[in-house]
């Protein structure tokens, strides 16, 4: 390896240690801030991605970057919680929409005070125009992953290996519906 392919290496690695670090400050803040309103992170995170419109399960699932699978088993206990509610959706009969009820908006509205008091606090401890700068590079960098996974194969494929489990016939592996 080179001197600039030792440095690209180093610096991938180090923000992937980053992100991975920050995405458990976050939710640590996260349930730290929902835990009072009786909400957990994941459950907080869902009910924020239904504002102001209701979305379908693939979507959310989207936007967030995890499984679908995921999402549909908080969708389904926001809806038991009567936090969420499922519409039809005139766009696809199968995929629902997941509404967010008046209780789920509610308990946002009730997480708004504690949210400005630690958003607030980063910004004492950042500065604004260094916290906008940030969030911009985070941007950034995920729009890069972004185009990266869509030019870059998986390993495997890489390889020309061939994946280590198969899936059943006439399971669609990915399909988020």
């Amino acid at each position: 390896m080179t001197e600039k392919n030792d440095t690209e290496v180093e610096l991938l690695s180090a923000a992937a240690v980053t992100a991975f670090r920050l995405n458990g400050q976050f939710l640590a803040l996260a349930e730290t801030l929902a835990r009072p309103v009786g909400l957990t992170a994941t459950w907080w995170q869902v009910l924020g991605a239904l504002s102001p419109d209701p979305l379908p399960v693939s979507a959310i699932a989207r936007e967030m970057g995890i499984t679908r699978q995921s999402v549909q088993r908080v969708a389904d206990l926001l809806v038991a919680r009567g936090l969420a509610e499922y519409r039809p959706n005139p766009a696809h009969r199968r995929a629902k929409l997941v509404a967010m009820t008046s209780a789920g908006r509610e308990a946002i509205r009730a997480i708004a005070p504690a949210h400005a008091v630690a958003a607030r606090g980063l910004r004492e401890e950042t500065g604004l125009e260094e916290l906008g700068a940030v969030v911009e590079g985070m941007r950034a960098l995920s729009a890069a992953l972004d185009r990266l996974a869509e030019r870059c194969p998986a390993p495997d494929e890489a390889r020309g290996a061939r994946p280590a489990v198969s899936s059943p016939p006439g399971d669609a592996v990915g399909n988020d519906g």
